[in-house]
This record gives C-alpha cells, structure tokens and sequence, in this order.
C-alpha cells in the first residue's frame, strides 16, 4: 500500500467500495450502463447509482475533513459517482491506476489526470 511504503498512516473507509452489479456483475458494461448512471434502470441486485454517489460523496467529504492532502484508492464506477458530484461528465471512462488531482470549485470541481 502506498501509505506503508511512504510511512504514512492508512484509513480504510468502508463506504469506499466498488459498486455491486447485481445480476450485470462480471458482464461487458453494455447499453445497460448508462441508463443505470442516469437512473433510468438498476440491475435486479445492484446498488443504484445515486445510492453509490451518496455513499461516496459521504466518505470524501470525511476525508476532505482531514486538515492534510488525502489518497483515495477505489474503483472506476466510485469515481465516476464523484465525477458527478463533482459537476463534471460521469460517462468518461480512465484507464486503471490514472492518478487524479481534484480541487473543489464552483460551480465544478478541477480534476487532472496524469
């Protein structure tokens, strides 16, 4: 873990995890997908996605109360949950293990990737 080999304390928050997918779990996100992020439909079994989005926005804003920069390290669909509470475009899709620097902002946050 990045925080053990920096030294630095570690604080696993559980609201973190990945989504479930319920009956889609394992399967190619298809035409599904973005209809489950705008609401319009949620897999038998799934967490939909403003479900998702709440439990991230929580854990972040935790997170933010820190008075110290933080790491977070989750999933794809977590992120995308915050993209969208962060005013910016849910339906990007990020290769696995891009660093992302996000700045509050109004009316949207900044995010870099890099």
């Amino acid at each position: 873990m990045v925080g053990h080999a920096l030294g630095l304390p570690v604080t696993l928050d559980e609201k973190l995890r990945e989504v479930s997918f319920g009956v889609q779990e394992g399967q190619p996100m298809s035409d599904w997908f973005d209809d489950w992020i705008f609401g319009r439909f949620t897999p038998d079994g799934a967490e939909p996605f403003a479900a998702l989005r709440e439990r991230a926005v929580g854990a972040i804003n935790r997170a933010l109360d820190e008075q110290h920069p933080v790491l977070v390290v989750a999933h794809g669909a977590l992120f995308r949950s915050l993209r969208w509470a962060m005013g910016l475009p849910p339906r990007e899709r990020l290769p696995n293990a891009v660093p992302m620097w996000c700045e509050p902002g109004d009316p949207a946050w900044t995010l870099t990737t890099g």
